[in-house]
């Protein structure tokens, strides 16, 4: 009786770890209003950080653990997230379906400034936007300045004397999350997806931290406003390294 129970707990163990181990699963990403299969959308790990695209049959095919998590993204259609089960680790293949949203297009208004024809006229007519970056010996990125963001000479000022402190309290409570960006830097599938991206809503999704928090952490490195609500959200992810980068070793230095 005891033998027979040692093998049963032997067998349960044995099966857990398996299922607990990486395998790659396979599945069908499909239109959910007529089952055509999408091509060209991104899934991601977020879990561990790894990337694919569907092929021309919607099929695509990532690495993940039970209860991972996986997330879809594709234009003109709501991104969803999926659990990894362990039905799909054993049987195989999932049809996945994404639902298709409408986006109202708004009045579009050309320009404030009405031109002349003349250069001379004009010339003097259309504003000036000027950005300018601040360089600091030792330190690995820029500093913006201008009409986007009129007080950063101030910030740069205040970096150079305590510039680990300042972001000291956003960092170390999102020391987890930043931990995740060497990896998403390296998958090129993740790379192409935030390139094609403006909405913060895939970075948001990985890092596991919120839109305020993204603004407010480059606001501490001494982005522009205007380059907060331009960039892409590789351009808005290299910002984010950049500045995890060097927080760590102003810190290290500081230590």
């Amino acid at each position: 009786m005891k033998r027979f129970l040692f093998f049963t707990l032997l067998l349960f163990l044995t099966s857990q770890l398996i299922q607990a181990q990486d395998a790659n699963i396979s599945g069908t990403v499909m239109n959910a209003a007529n089952d055509v299969k999408l091509e060209n959308v991104h899934v991601v790990n977020l879990n561990q950080v790894k990337g694919d695209v569907s092929d021309d049959e919607g099929s695509f095919e990532i690495e993940a653990a039970v209860n991972d998590t996986l997330y879809f993204s594709y234009l003109g259609f709501k991104s969803i997230r999926v659990r990894v089960t362990n039905d799909w680790l054993k049987y195989g293949n999932v049809k996945v379906k994404m639902t298709e949203v409408g986006i109202a297009l708004e009045e579009v208004k050309v320009g404030e400034v009405t031109l002349t024809g003349y250069l001379e006229i004009d010339a003097r007519n259309i504003p000036i936007y000027e950005n300018r970056r601040y360089s600091i010996s030792g330190l690995n990125s820029g500093y913006e300045a201008g009409n986007s963001s009129p007080n950063a000479i101030n910030k740069v000022i205040g970096s150079i004397f305590n510039p680990a402190d300042a972001l000291n309290n956003i960092f170390s409570s999102k020391e987890r999350q930043m931990r995740k960006l060497r990896k998403v830097k390296e998958d090129k599938a993740i790379r192409d997806l935030l390139n094609s991206k403006y909405n913060r809503e895939t970075l948001t999704a990985m890092l596991q931290i919120s839109k305020a928090d993204i603004r407010e952490i480059l606001s501490r490195c001494n982005y522009s406003e205007n380059f907060v609500e331009t960039a892409n959200d590789l351009q808005i992810l290299d910002a984010i390294s950049g500045c995890w980068e060097e927080y760590k070793l102003l810190k290290r230095n500081k230590d």
